[in-house]
């Protein structure tokens, strides 16, 4: 169990790094909050991938397409992310 949430911690650290180094833009973002949008963008990731591609669990959590679905789903997080707190911060001006 503590090894399943320490490779959660940094494969969300990566995937969440990456997703913040390939979407151009300001992100002042904590390191625990670039985990937890590694983390949701596996779990966005994970889950368009069983949609799209009808891919179980079962299969294997740890795969190259799961990390590289991982920072996609983070990418998606971060741009939705940026789309609501962009609307939210216009309202205050």
């Amino acid at each position: 169990m503590l090894w399943t949430l320490i490779t959660w911690v940094v494969l969300g650290l990566i995937a969440g790094a990456v997703a913040r180094l390939l979407v151009p833009g300001p992100d002042p973002m904590s390191i625990p909050a670039t985990i937890l949008l590694g983390v949701v963008g596996s779990f966005v990731g994970g889950f368009l991938g069983y949609v799209l591609f009808d891919k179980d669990f079962g299969e294997g959590a740890l795969q190259p397409s799961g990390i590289v679905g991982s920072i996609l789903g983070a990418i998606v997080v971060l741009l939705v992310w940026r789309a609501v707190g962009g609307r939210r911060h216009a309202l205050h001006r």
